[in-house]
């Protein structure tokens, strides 16, 4: 995910069903997934420098989810474990480093990031995903370790690699901690997704070895060949987590961002037509078998390169991931970072994110992006924000439903009332009855008409707010005096299934 593993590679190389009139024009997508990685690791994008007071903190957070509200975005995905330590209270594992300084160190009583950045992504009708790293244990080898960080209680877990302590992906009580390790999440926070980057078995490096032999000896299970071995090791864990995600919390997400490359076509027939560094040689990620087998929710590769980049076009890995997602979603993940960079000329040319998001929009097998990272789209990116801002993600959307995992409509909202008052215009309802598989609502939209506008609840340039919280009210500060509006709440669910609208009501500000 950093930008010198992105530079290395490169030298190896339903909208509700409901309609009262449908627009004529070409309108924007309703449903699109529209993400922002936030990197904590060595404080790439929060919190700015370890050892901030929890105001800080907060107020740094506050700020950067309110950029990204402005920007249309609608999912956060924050890393909360970057190497076997923790951005949450609720955790086997020291405090992160990267929080308050020192390894071990907690925050003041009371204060829980993860807990905050939840609910104040919701009240701004934003997802959180909590993004773990699920192998890498230190960063280099001069890392301060806590006395109870893993590598300490159980130096055999490990392998060091160019440096780093890794967790060995072939030991069987490795990968159940992992497993532990995230459930700890999934039970105790109300997250809507879990989310890997690319870091399984580590990115090769000139003279490093993987010091697995010995675990391989005994824990080959009639494999032959290693590198089949550890992309086996990588495959259990990912089943696994599939099984045990979804049998405690059905609608948590779960994603994984690989590399770019699954193979290239000259490996393999049924590869992309690209020549560079692949997940499953490489990584021993075999990425695409996890979305063929439906182990992942959404697939999200890391397409960071040009439309002109020729070991691996932006366009020709679109088109390709587009035809292998086996029915799930496939996000695409977008270099940010690398707006206005040197390496190449295409990358200093101002529309090519715009371009590419536009290229994605043409294709009805991508459902969304995500950006790389959230610190580039207010410095180097800033010009792609503006575009998001003014054109592309002017309007809100919802993300994309899953309806293998829930395809049950929530009852829409009752008693919807509204009154003008002197501040603007005060919406009340009530919350929906029972749906059949037992959800009422976990958050709302509300659109708005001017009097005499065609009502239609699949233009998002209608919505005034969405939020992911069950608050059966709003308060519409953005009137004009004396104008009439028409007003429709719906209710969503877990999942963001959509219900029938409750209204439309009329009022005349005051």
């Amino acid at each position: 995910m950093l930008k010198k593993i992105v530079f290395t590679i490169f030298t190896t190389l339903i909208a509700a069903p409901l309609i009262y009139a449908q627009p004529a024009a070409k309108i924007a997508p309703k449903r699109e997934f529209r993400g922002v990685w936030v990197a904590t690791v060595t404080n790439i994008d929060w919190p700015s420098r370890p050892g901030l007071s929890v105001d800080q903190q907060k107020q740094e957070l506050i700020g950067l989810l309110e950029q990204h509200k402005r920007s249309g975005m609608n999912a956060i995905l924050l890393q909360v474990r970057p190497a076997a330590d923790a951005f949450y209270r609720k955790s086997r594992e020291p405090w992160s480093q990267w929080l308050m300084g020192r390894q071990g160190l907690a925050p003041a009583a009371g204060y829980d990031p993860l807990e905050f950045a939840i609910k104040e992504a919701h009240s701004r009708g934003m997802e959180l995903h909590a993004w773990f790293n699920p192998y890498r244990a230190t960063m280099s080898s001069s890392s301060v370790i806590s006395s109870d960080h893993m590598t300490r209680k159980r130096p055999d877990w490990f392998f060091t690699y160019g440096g780093k302590k890794q967790f060995d992906p072939g030991l069987p009580e490795v990968r159940e901690y992992i497993v532990q390790v995230i459930l700890d999440v999934v039970k105790g926070y109300d997250v809507d997704g879990i989310h890997f980057d690319d870091y399984f078995y580590p990115y090769p490096l000139a003279g490093q070895h993987i010091s697995d032999a010995e675990t391989f000896s005994k824990y080959g299970d009639g494999f032959t060949n290693i590198n089949d071995w550890r992309r086996n090791n990588v495959d259990v864990l990912i089943k696994q987590l599939d099984d045990s995600i979804h049998f405690y919390k059905k609608y948590v997400k779960f994603g994984i961002s690989p590399f770019g490359i699954w193979k290239n076509q000259s490996e393999d027939t049924l590869g992309s037509d690209t020549h560079g560094l692949s997940n499953f040689h490489e990584l021993y990620a075999d990425s695409r078998k996890w979305i063929k087998e439906g182990w992942v929710d959404y697939i999200n590769p890391q397409i960071y390169f040009s439309f002109t980049r020729k070991a691996a076009p932006f366009g020709t890995l679109v088109d390709w991931w587009s035809e292998n997602t086996y029915g799930r979603h496939l996000y695409i993940g977008q270099a940010a970072y690398l707006v206005n960079q040197k390496m190449e000329a295409a990358w200093r040319v101002p529309n090519q994110i715009p371009e590419q998001i536009r290229y994605i929009r043409k294709n009805n097998r991508v459902q969304g992006s995500i950006f790389f990272s959230s610190k580039s789209l207010s410095t180097v990116a800033r010009g792609t924000q503006d575009s998001l801002r003014n054109d592309l993600y002017r309007y809100p959307a919802l993300p994309p439903q899953m309806p293998w995992l829930d395809e049950i409509v929530p009852n829409e909202p009752q008693d919807l009332s509204a009154v003008a008052v002197s501040v603007g215009v005060q919406l009340k309802w009530a919350a929906p009855l029972k749906a059949a598989d037992g959800e009422t609502a976990s958050g709302y939209v509300i659109y708005r008409f001017e009097e005499g506008e065609k009502i239609s609840v699949l233009d998002p340039k209608n919505i005034l707010r969405i939020s992911f919280e069950d608050f059966p009210f709003f308060l519409d500060t953005s009137v004009e005096k004396g104008k009439r509006y028409n007003y429709l709440v719906t209710a969503l669910d877990r999942l963001k299934n959509e219900s029938e609208p409750s209204g439309p009501i009329g009022v005349e500000a005051q």
